[in-house]
């Protein structure tokens, strides 16, 4: 469970900094706000354990490796109790990179890369398609990315 956390200035200049950039030097943050960089770990660890940063991770460019592909598929399931079943094939495709439990038409709507459209109609088609319980998809391709960002503070 999330506690209740309240963050001051100096928390959202160390937040908006290693959001902008996580290899920021903690010593440079410290030296902008004017405190020791052991008061910035200090800080960061409360932060962690308030559960309000999630983590810390390397973005990979997909197209640099080939994925130039972008598709959000909405998944058709014959049943909701198929739900969990269904997840768990979905997991062991490694193109599929973002899942949610949706409300409205879909039971899932799902974010994939591939390579191209070829290898995105092999992937319905031969693997999610045929997944017990999806009676149908519905495809969109995303044709360009204009936004991209972390929630704001």
């Amino acid at each position: 469970m999330t506690k209740k956390l309240k963050i001051d200035g100096i928390d959202k200049i160390i937040i908006k900094r290693l959001v902008k950039d996580a290899r920021t030097p903690v010593l440079g943050i410290a030296r902008e706000v004017g405190i020791s960089g052991a008061a910035i770990h200090q800080r960061l660890r409360k932060l962690e354990e308030s559960d309000l940063i999630d983590g810390y991770k390397m973005v990979l460019n997909p197209k640099a490796l080939g994925y130039t592909t972008t598709a959000f598929v909405g998944v058709f399931l014959d049943s909701s109790s198929l739900y969990s079943s269904a997840i768990k094939r979905l997991k062991e495709i490694p193109e599929i990179v973002e899942s949610h439990y949706t409300t409205g038409n879909y039971a899932v709507f799902i974010k994939i890369m591939c390579k191209n459209n070829e290898d995105l109609m092999h992937l319905l088609n031969k693997d999610i398609q045929t997944i017990k319980g999806v009676s149908r998809t519905e495809t969109f391709i995303s044709l360009d990315q204009q936004i991209n960002r972390q929630i704001k503070i």
